[in-house]
């Protein structure tokens, strides 16, 4: 039996009501489904993705990569500290200088940590190489009574090196030397005197004898590793009421100019 109006007797339509509710509740749903894609970022069937995104939103293994560093190699830490020893020789930079940027290249992980080192230096060329020692080779002793030996600046440091000091003073510097070969023995005899020896942070030093001191005590443990191949520094000291010092950074204090 249909309901009516109590007043007017016509009876009262409840369907009209329903269905335009229904339009609404399917509207909704449309929206709900509509927000679904939308969150989801769904790619339209027939439409790419947009660049950098996958399909399902996420980026791209070349968008994450762009931002990732380029490891350096053993290799082109060793040619950035050559060139650093290089610029040392040429008085481009200072006895501290050499000793940062000599430390930060054997320690630096990125191209971009090397390439910091040599920004303010010219590029290598083969005209500042220097050219190889021809004819007779380097001395291989060198004595001083009660006076000083000192050797540094570019020169060619020989396999086999002999200084004897007799109450006097050395000064050896081997930071922008040459050397002869893998190995080098460097045999140091010192009476009342004092020989100090600078070598680079890149060479792996040997001591042996008595008397015989390092110079800095984090010298013990620099922080870094060195390859495999690094030049060998062999230093066999005998000093009597004397003292063989090696450093890889001159003594506080003045010094022997190079």
């Amino acid at each position: 039996m249909e309901a009516t109006d109590g007043d007017s007797g016509v009876p009262e339509v409840q369907g009209a009501s329903e269905g335009q509710e229904r339009p609404n509740a399917q509207a909704a749903g449309m929206t709900g489904d509509h927000a679904q894609e939308v969150g989801g970022q769904d790619a339209a069937p027939g439409q790419d993705a947009a660049p950098g995104q996958d399909a399902t939103g996420g980026s791209s293994l070349a968008e994450v990569g762009r931002g990732v560093a380029t490891r350096a190699s053993d290799r082109e830490r060793d040619a950035v500290v050559q060139r650093v020893q290089d610029a040392f020789a040429e008085g481009r930079i200072d006895d501290t200088e050499f000793d940062q940027r000599t430390r930060a290249g054997l320690t630096a992980r990125t191209h971009a940590e090397l390439d910091a080192l040599l920004a303010d230096l010219p590029a290598a060329t083969a005209a500042s190489t220097v050219p190889p020692v021809t004819g007779r080779g380097p001395g291989r002793f060198a004595i001083a009574l009660k006076s000083s030996v000192r050797r540094a600046g570019r020169w060619r440091m020989p396999e086999r090196y002999t200084t004897v000091v007799y109450k006097g003073g050395g000064w050896l510097d081997l930071r922008a030397a040459e050397l002869s070969g893998p190995v080098t023995t460097f045999v140091a005899v010192a009476y009342k005197s004092r020989v100090t020896i600078l070598v680079p942070p890149s060479v792996r030093v040997e001591m042996t004898g008595f008397g015989v001191t390092q110079g800095h005590a984090d010298e013990e443990e620099p922080g870094y590793h060195l390859p495999a191949d690094a030049p060998v520094v062999q230093v066999r000291g005998i000093a009597y009421k004397a003292t063989v010092e090696i450093a890889t950074r001159p003594p506080e204090g003045p010094a022997l100019r190079r």
